[in-house]
């Protein structure tokens, strides 16, 4: 017997998917995965169980798409006919079947009353026998000698957008697959501790009596990583941790903020990296920092507030002359603006939203707030550049254009950086591997 809220956790899977990608003649707003989950779940009466088993469908039938189609076409003939929600009806019931545990009659009887909910009598019959049809095929993986090339492969075997993967192949070679297969991977989550308040080791034990396990990052010394268990148990942490991923904490690690010193953060967002540099200067130095976007400028003053960490803060456009000219820093921080293609295994629905070209396009503003931010460095002071991307026009690229323009020159990285330093010295992290955030950081010093 089919329980009712099995059956509504699916239906609210199919919601989400169709707010993620909604008909073009709807009219309905886009979402994002994850506000579209949230904002669903909230309407719904699902116990917590049932509302996982509707997040993973729905963010697995969102990340498989590409793969989920593949799967598909050989049943299909008629999938360009098919109205959108039914075609979104047969990836989801197709993710579950190929990718869980599934109660195959359970699964199918749902799907295909769903199919009659949403369509009619013969769009249901039809969503019965395909998915009929694919059980008895069984599930067969893609085969690299049935395409033209191996970017084409390993996109489909990995459900990736082929210019994606054919970038990543021109920046990392060989390792090509290995990041494909580690992006399809839960993204490790990790977090920051406040210095200020309390130490690694007491956060360690705190988050073991939730039974969340954790261990000390290798390279960032204030970085916790979740072995086990959900941070979501653990609250908001009060200004003693945050949730932060380990790439991401890299930067200011990088930077190496000292107490006494004048930082300047140039486009902060909320303010994770701002409060890392704040426990690091240990309230001796002052941190000044640049945001653009003025609810993020407001949350940023409060979080910092909480962490017990004082800051000024700008609120404008960074790309322009925002500051006082003759204003300068011992260190910058550039966490600039970029494509993210660096973190699409932490967003379901990233790599489908993101184009090719959104590179080249963001490599325009990332130059300029270099300029900017160099304005403000001491003669022999460090500006430390990063993007949570590894696309050559928005790394390498614009950081040997800034070379090449400005009286600065590449510093040495910390020890701890070795496994991840490219050949010109800056750092490099795989998207996936590790669980590891993909990000790219330079560290430019000014000469005297």
């Amino acid at each position: 017997m089919l329980s009712l809220s099995k059956e509504s956790a699916r239906a609210l899977a199919l919601s989400v998917v169709r707010d993620v990608f909604p008909s073009p003649d709807a009219g309905s707003p886009e979402r994002a995965a994850q506000a579209a989950f949230d904002y669903r779940a909230r309407k719904s009466q699902l116990s917590d169980r049932d509302r996982a088993f509707a997040a993973e469908l729905a963010y697995g039938a969102i990340k498989m798409r590409r793969a989920l189609d593949w799967h598909l076409a050989p049943f299909l003939s008629e999938q360009k006919a098919l109205p959108p929600a039914i075609h979104e009806i047969l990836r989801l019931a197709a993710y579950e079947l190929l990718y869980t545990r599934a109660d195959e009659h359970a699964t199918l009887f749902e799907f295909v009353n769903l199919a009659k909910r949403w369509g009619h009598k013969g769009l249901a019959n039809l969503v019965n026998a395909v998915l009929r049809s694919m059980l008895r095929a069984g599930k067969a993986e893609p085969q690299r000698a049935a395409f033209e090339n191996d970017d084409d492969y390993l996109a489909v075997r990995y459900s990736l957008p082929t210019w994606l993967v054919r970038q990543w192949r021109g920046v990392f070679g060989d390792e090509v697959e290995a990041i494909c297969a580690a992006v399809d991977e839960p993204q490790r989550a990790a977090l920051v501790v406040n210095r200020l308040k309390t130490t690694p080791s007491d956060v360690i034990a705190r988050l073991a009596l939730l039974g969340i396990e954790t261990s000390p990052s290798p390279i960032v010394a204030e970085s916790l990583l979740v072995e086990r268990g959900t941070l979501a148990r653990a609250g908001g942490g009060d200004g003693a941790w945050w949730p932060q991923s380990e790439s991401s904490a890299m930067p200011v690690d990088v930077l190496g903020p000292q107490p006494g010193e004048a930082i300047l953060d140039v486009c902060s967002g909320r303010g994770n990296k701002a409060l890392q540099i704040g426990a690091r200067l240990e309230g001796q130095g002052s941190i000044c920092c640049i945001e653009r976007d003025e609810r993020k400028a407001a949350t940023l003053g409060r979080r910092l507030g909480e962490a017990g960490i004082a800051a000024s803060i700008v609120a404008g456009d960074a790309t322009t002359e925002i500051l006082e000219p003759a204003r300068q820093f011992d260190r910058v921080l550039l966490d600039a603006p970029c494509s993210g293609v660096g973190v699409v295994g932490r967003h379901p629905e990233a790599r489908w939203k993101k184009q090719g070209t959104d590179g080249e396009r963001m490599a325009l503003t990332q130059r300029a707030l270099l300029e900017e931010s160099a304005r403000h460095v001491y003669p022999g002071g460090a500006l430390v550049y990063a993007v949570c991307s590894t696309d050559p026009r928005e790394t390498t690229e614009v950081i040997d254009w800034f070379l090449s323009r400005q009286n600065f020159e590449r510093g040495l990285m910390p020890a701890a950086y070795a496994a991840l330093l490219t050949r010109d010295g800056d750092v490099q992290v795989a998207p996936g591997v590790g669980g590891r955030d993909g990000f790219y950081i330079a560290r430019v010093e000014r000469r005297p």
